[in-house]
């Protein structure tokens, strides 16, 4: 297959081809005698000339750059110097170099005309199409290799949002368990549905979007067990279609970061509010959360993920067919996401 690809065997390829063709044009019917091997052998060296001419000087240098009249022009000269150059060569010079043979030109200049411009016609057509080809094909070749570039770093992506969300999950059941709570077990349950979906649904390209409301209520029901009764948590939904498909972990992070930033531990009077709203190819996800006085450390100190990695995970998967706005002020954070995906 490599050696049907090279361009030096396409060419023996061709021009053998090309030789067969001419010599039984040239020798008619009768069998091959060593003066049409000759005479068969100069016109083509005659007509190898422009052919390669065109093929690796003019297409590239002119053609190729759009410089359409400099082609034409050198293309037409090309195309009638070495037809009439053809003709001379076997009616008044070729005899000078093989005396021992008689040549005649067969034809006429407008048939030698009509040969080159065939021969030149077909190989420029011949050798674009190849470009087109070797062209289209590694174009193939870079959007695969920028495919395989974006899936392992929407890879990389999820390998940090998963840990990062099970570690703070984890540390409600520890948090419980050193309390020794009777809600412990409850607790356990809501944490394997979770870990259930991180498992078997993170990985695919797109999930409903009914499972991650799912996914987000039982997050929210985990988180129930260590923050204050007095923290007002308010999910509102409106899908229009439940089968409506989004990318998996695309919105519990931002629910999460709420919890992690707003709600904190004992802490009162705290709230934060969600808004989940669908329809036709459009998902709009609104929540907010007051701020209070934190004793951890800042998110981009600790190494966490945050809402850098969802902005990543944004441009990777819905490139120009989003919104992220997010409004960081002195007691009040925001987050407005709008997702718009192909029909």
């Amino acid at each position: 297959m490599a050696i049907a690809r090279n361009s030096v065997v396409q060419h023996l390829l061709f021009w053998g081809l090309s030789f067969y063709i001419l010599l039984n044009i040239f020798g008619g019917s009768s069998s091959f005698q060593k003066i049409d091997f000759i005479y068969t052998t100069i016109f083509m060296a005659t007509l190898m000339i422009p052919v390669e001419l065109n093929l690796f000087v003019f297409i590239p240098r002119f053609l190729n750059q759009k410089k359409y009249l400099i082609y034409s022009f050198l293309f037409l000269t090309s195309l009638f110097l070495f037809s009439f150059f053809n003709q001379f060569l076997f009616d008044s010079f070729i005899d000078q170099i093989l005396p021992d043979y008689y040549f005649i030109s067969y034809y006429s200049y407008l048939d030698i005309l009509k040969f080159f411009l065939i021969f030149l016609v077909v190989t420029s057509l011949l050798h674009l199409s190849k470009e087109w080809f070797e062209l289209n094909e590694s174009r193939q070749n870079m959007i695969l290799l920028e495919k395989e570039k974006i899936d392992a770093e929407l890879k990389a992506l999820s390998n940090q949002v998963n840990p990062h969300f099970l570690f703070n999950s984890l540390n409600v059941l520890y948090s419980l368990a050193i309390k020794n709570e009777k809600e412990t077990p409850e607790a356990i349950i809501r944490l394997s549905d979770i870990l259930r979906y991180v498992i078997y649904e993170s990985n695919r390209e797109t999930v409903d979007l009914i499972s991650e409301v799912k996914l987000i209520d039982n997050f929210i029901e985990l988180q129930q067990f260590r923050i204050s009764p007095d923290a007002d948590i308010q999910f509102e939904q409106k899908i229009e279609d439940e089968k409506f498909q989004i990318a998996p972990m695309m919105l519990l992070p931002l629910v999460e970061n709420s919890y992690k930033h707003g709600i904190k531990g004992e802490v009162g009077k705290t709230y934060i509010n969600m808004k989940l709203m669908q329809k036709g190819n459009e998902v709009a996800f609104l929540i907010e959360n007051n701020k209070g006085q934190s004793s951890e450390p800042d998110e981009s100190q600790s190494g966490g993920v945050g809402l850098n990695n969802i902005r990543s995970r944004l441009e990777l998967i819905y490139p120009k067919n989003h919104t992220f706005e997010v409004e960081d002020g002195e007691s009040l954070f925001s987050v407005k996401l709008k997702i718009k995906t192909e029909v």
